[in-house]
């Protein structure tokens, strides 16, 4: 089996990479081949047992795709966007690279598709995100609840679904839309995403510096964890499309807490004097965005597809904890 992946520089794009050189088989056959993509060269995961090659790309560049695609890797994740904040600040490259950038993929599998006499058809796996979805909200969001976002990365995450779905039934590509939940915890720095701040109030004090918490306590969200993100995209690559059937954007199951339960969470996992290093700073423009967001989902369809993601805030900690502190809180 031959994989590409595209954005396999960013966090969830290495750790991707990351099991697929740990496990060396996707969707039940053997890895021949990794190409790794990003706007920076990704760095290859050690001990690899077959051939990796990676590669500093412009996904928003017309002329990428199709060089990617003439690889006919069986299995394409496409990963690679620019966050919720950026996209909103930035309006031209938000378009350029989250929806032109997946328009130019799947067209360039398209017509790779037709060269090859219709025996090309690879699993294509786009990562959406919940911010399809804009208010007003039910409690519980369900499945069939309409899209209507109200920011510009979600209008370019669902155009990006509904375009994949048209290839999908035109028989061009096979492909699968997972909407994410906010994943965390974040490892790293702090990002431009407009949430960051759900993972910077938890991985920041866990290393012993102070965290910013920009918006009410009362704020409630939906969340999975890095891991989960990973469990999701390999579920993703080796589902029976027919299971899925021609809607084939998925919202994943998560957790959905209050930013005061997961500072709870925090309490409990890690103690008093690691949640004293929050500090509460309003951001009102943090405020006004995180105030579109949806908060609670059913996920019905997506669990009953074999889609897992963590029980409780505690879980999604102590995930961070072992993978990023080796068991260790400053």
């Amino acid at each position: 089996m031959k994989v590409l992946v595209i954005g396999a520089a960013g966090m969830v794009g290495r750790k991707l990479c990351e099991r697929l050189a740990k496990d060396g088989r996707l969707a039940g056959r053997a890895i021949a081949s990794l190409d790794m993509v990003d706007v920076v060269a990704p760095t290859a995961p050690a001990g690899v047992g077959f051939a990796v090659t990676t590669a500093a790309v412009d996904i928003a560049d017309p002329a990428t795709a199709p060089k990617l695609a003439a690889a006919r890797p069986d299995v394409i994740f496409h990963l690679a966007a620019i966050v919720s904040g950026e996209a909103e600040q930035n309006f031209d490259k938000g378009y350029a690279i989250n929806l032109d950038g997946a328009r130019w993929l799947y067209e360039a599998v398209r017509q790779e598709h037709l060269r090859s006499g219709g025996a090309w058809r690879p699993r294509l796996v786009f990562t959406s995100s919940i911010a399809v979805f804009g208010a007003p909200f039910a409690s519980t969001i369900a499945d069939d609840f309409f899209h209507q976002p109200l920011t510009s990365y979600g209008t370019q995450k669902a155009i990006g679904e509904l375009l994949l779905s048209d290839y999908t039934r035109k028989g061009f590509v096979d492909g699968v839309a997972i909407r994410l939940p906010t994943i965390c915890v974040r490892p790293g720095k702090p990002n431009a995403a407009a949430s960051g701040f759900f993972s910077n109030i938890i991985r920041e004090p866990l290393a012993g510096h102070e965290a910013v918490l920009p918006v009410e306590d009362s704020v409630m969200h939906w969340h999975a964890s890095p891991r989960a993100a990973v469990g999701f995209l390999l579920r993703a690559a080796e589902i029976d499309g027919e299971a899925i059937g021609p809607r084939r954007a998925l919202t994943m199951p998560g957790v959905g807490v209050t930013v005061a339960e997961q500072i709870e969470a925090l309490r409990r996992v890690a103690g008093e004097r690691v949640v004293a290093r929050i500090r509460r700073q309003p951001d009102a423009a943090i405020m006004k965005i995180v105030a579109g967001w949806p908060t609670r989902f059913e996920a019905k369809r997506a669990t009953a597809l074999g889609f897992k993601a963590e029980a409780s805030f505690d879980e999604i900690i102590r995930a961070h904890i072992e993978d990023e502190l080796g068991g260790r809180i400053a």
